[in-house]
């Protein structure tokens, strides 16, 4: 099966793309393009996937770069192959040739791209990392490397959907003590539960920094399994493990 790849008219002429399920080598509740290196899938066939990645994106596979994702607000910038993942949960460059990649199974893979100045960045947004400033810091990384605000697009791929995002009282009051306002992004559940809307709130925390462009996929990882690896289903259905979806972005 070919790889399936997302791809969105406002980050054009960028290379770019956000990578489904499909066309990869892993079987059993991995089955398809699981690029998750901390996944318990064989590490060979992990890296077959990715290598399949790096075809795709017209690259050489160390010239796929990736970071040890930790739900953080750090970016690293990267000017060549990295041979030890940083901690961070962001990435940007000016450099040809690199393709920044970041994995996710309900958080939002979110690309940026400033055609004009060619400076890319690519950013893993949970909503602790969204909460905590990634999507801006992201941002702000871009602009040292002469990227200009107001001509960054931002897209967000496919992510958990409000509907299937059902959290308790906790999580909603740690959104409310931030900014009263954030009540706008939660909507009535099953009795004191509420329903997030992450993809939502990427996209106000993306506008309300001045973006030139931002964009959600509208496509929900948890209620299409056969195309989208979700954390969320997979503890639903008590699977012991679950793939991880790569999206990535190039000069």
């Amino acid at each position: 099966m070919t790889l399936e790849i997302l791809t969105s008219p406002q980050l054009a002429p960028i290379r770019h793309g956000f990578f489904t399920r499909r066309g990869g080598a892993s079987s059993g509740v991995f089955t398809g393009l699981n690029c998750g290196t901390g996944s318990s899938d064989q590490s060979e066939i992990v890296a077959i996937n990715r290598a399949r990645v790096a075809e795709a994106m017209e690259v050489s596979p160390e010239a796929l770069v990736s970071v040890h994702q930790v739900h953080s607000a750090d970016v690293a910038t990267v000017d060549a192959p990295v041979p030890v993942k940083p901690r961070a949960d962001a990435l940007v460059t000016a450099t040809p040739g690199i393709a920044l990649s970041v994995l996710t199974a309900d958080c939002q893979p979110v690309l940026f791209a400033d055609a004009q100045a060619q400076v890319i960045g690519a950013a893993h947004a949970g909503w602790r990392g969204a909460l905590d400033g990634i999507l801006e810091a992201t941002l702000h990384a871009m602009e040292e490397l002469g990227a200009e605000r107001a001509n960054i697009c931002a897209v967000i791929g496919p992510s958990i959907s409000q509907r299937a995002y059902e959290v308790g009282p906790e999580f909603v009051d740690t959104f409310l003590m931030d900014d009263p306002e954030n009540a706008r992004f939660f909507a009535g559940g099953n009795g004191d539960r509420m329903q997030f809307d992450l993809p939502g709130f990427g996209l106000h925390r993306l506008r309300r920094a001045g973006v030139g462009a931002a964009e959600w996929t509208r496509h929900c990882t948890y209620s299409d399994a056969d195309r989208f690896y979700s954390y969320r289903r997979s503890v639903h259905a008590r699977e012991a493990d679950y793939g991880r979806l790569i999206s990535a972005i190039r000069l």
